[in-house]
């Protein structure tokens, strides 16, 4: 076997030979060079694995088993977990650059330049210094996280992902918005600590108001108790009372307190819900309607106004 192996491989090692005596190098040198370059790689692979599995095992230890409401703390642990792949995924790779071209040149002047330089380009990029430092405090300050539903920069949709220097929008039309950090000055979260849900109904002016807002209030107590929704709620519905008079009806509003982020699904049930029970109730929703008032003059009898108005609308 020892023999088998030797004639496998005396060829490559002869071939190897030659080609350092034909470039001038020194084999014995070249072949510790490449070990010591395979080394440096390989421990930044593991080095990166080992980023991965702490970023996973940070998504784990925040995940509560619960994929109906996804909690604050959850949220946090997924933008910091993807932090933590992004930032750690150029260190590892920069050090290792710089640590195989430290085995062939001297790399102290070339870090010193590089300081020099970079002072020099933070001059010239102060937008992208702008968008870091604006990136790290947004973080710091935990304003928001990956999943929250913000506006911001003019542009509203769930935050997909965050880095030091962009965050990552995406519409309800599936649109992605990508927002410079920097150009961030006002930030308005819809999903950070509890959610609220304001839903106006529309009743007749001719139907009994009290009938119409004990029946609302009624069918508020029945949404809060149950059970397939009460744990996206946070609290009972309330139902403050009639909250204006319209053109033509009177708005019935209620509040729906909900975990972050349910607000809109339990807007949608608790509308089916007052819709199918002012059917069973027969109460009246009205549309938008206009009275006109036609005045015919020089008509005595009835039937000659009537006339004249079918004339006038035709």
């Amino acid at each position: 076997m020892s023999n088998l192996r030797f004639a496998l491989f005396a060829p490559v090692g002869d071939f190897f030979a030659r080609l350092a005596q034909i470039f001038r190098i020194d084999a014995e040198g070249a072949i510790r060079t490449g070990a010591r370059i395979l080394l440096i790689w390989v421990l930044a692979w593991l080095a990166y694995r080992v980023v991965r599995l702490a970023a996973r095992r940070i998504e784990h230890a925040v995940d509560d088993g619960d994929d109906s409401v996804t909690t604050l703390r959850e949220r946090r642990g997924r933008t910091l977990s993807q932090l933590l792949r992004s930032v750690g995924r150029v260190v590892i790779f920069v050090i290792a650059l710089l640590l195989t071209f430290n085995l062939f040149i001297d790399i102290g002047p070339i870090l010193a330049g590089a300081g020099i330089l970079g002072l020099a380009v933070s001059f010239g990029a102060q937008s992208l210094v702008k968008d870091v430092i604006s990136g790290f405090f947004i973080l710091s300050e935990n304003q928001f996280a990956i999943g929250d539903v913000i506006e911001a920069g003019g542009k509203s949709g769930v935050v997909e992902k965050m880095t030091l220097r962009v965050v990552v929008l995406r519409d309800l039309e599936g649109r992605m918005h990508v927002i410079p950090n920097g150009e961030i000055k006002v930030v308005s979260n819809m999903t950070r600590g509890w959610s609220r849900a304001v839903v106006d109904v529309g009743v007749a002016y001719g139907e009994d108001v009290d009938r119409a807002l004990a029946v609302v209030r009624d069918e508020a107590a029945g949404f809060s108790g149950d059970k397939a929704w009460i744990s996206q709620l946070d609290g009972a519905v309330e139902v403050p009372g009639i909250e204006s008079l319209g053109d033509s009806s009177i708005v019935i509003r209620s509040l729906i307190r909900t975990q972050p982020g349910s607000q809109w699904s339990a807007a949608r049930e608790y509308r089916r819900r007052i819709k199918n029970r002012f059917d069973r109730e027969g109460i009246e929703i009205p549309f938008p309607q206009r009275r006109v008032h036609v005045k015919v003059e020089g008509v005595g009898a009835p039937a000659d106004a009537i006339a004249a108005a079918g004339a006038a609308g035709g």
